[in-house]
């Protein structure tokens, strides 16, 4: 049972609405920052570029990125992680890979904020475009190791 005892299902569902919630943020993001690197700089449609893309890191991802930490890391430590508990590779994976997500999060929002400051893209639309689905790879990756459990 843990440490949560009958708390951990509200944990577990907690965990589960804000990792979809840091997902779509992760999906809409860069896709913002493809039509906004696309659009005239200083031009009203890019400064509506900046605007949406400041909400969703304030209002979405932030918030999102945090709480799937906090819960996550409360479900982990309860069904063993700091206590040396066998069989969780699959948890270590899942870490590993969510470690790497996170840094995907700060990379986009880093290059949001570059955009909006007006500095010159590093990246091409297509890159962007490219770069895009690498949420979407690694969340596959991580659901399949939290419902297989291969290791």
């Amino acid at each position: 049972m843990g440490f949560l005892g009958n708390a951990y299902p509200w944990v577990k569902a907690g965990h589960v609405i804000f990792v979809i919630f840091w997902m779509a943020g992760l999906f809409m993001l860069p896709r913002y920052l493809v039509y906004h690197q696309e659009a005239v700089p200083g031009s009203p449609e890019a400064e509506a570029w900046v605007d949406r893309e400041a909400k969703i890191r304030r209002i979405i991802l932030t918030p999102a990125i945090g709480l799937v930490w906090l819960f996550g890391l409360m479900l982990a430590i309860n069904i063993g992680l700091t206590s040396g508990a066998s069989g969780l590779g699959w948890l270590h994976a899942k870490l590993g890979l969510v470690v790497v997500l996170s840094g995907y999060h700060g990379w986009a929002v880093s290059y949001s904020k570059k955009l909006a400051a007006g500095k010159s893209p590093s990246l091409t639309g297509k890159q962007l475009r490219m770069l895009n689905e690498i949420p979407a790879i690694l969340v596959t990756l991580v659901i399949i190791l939290v419902i297989v459990r291969p290791f």
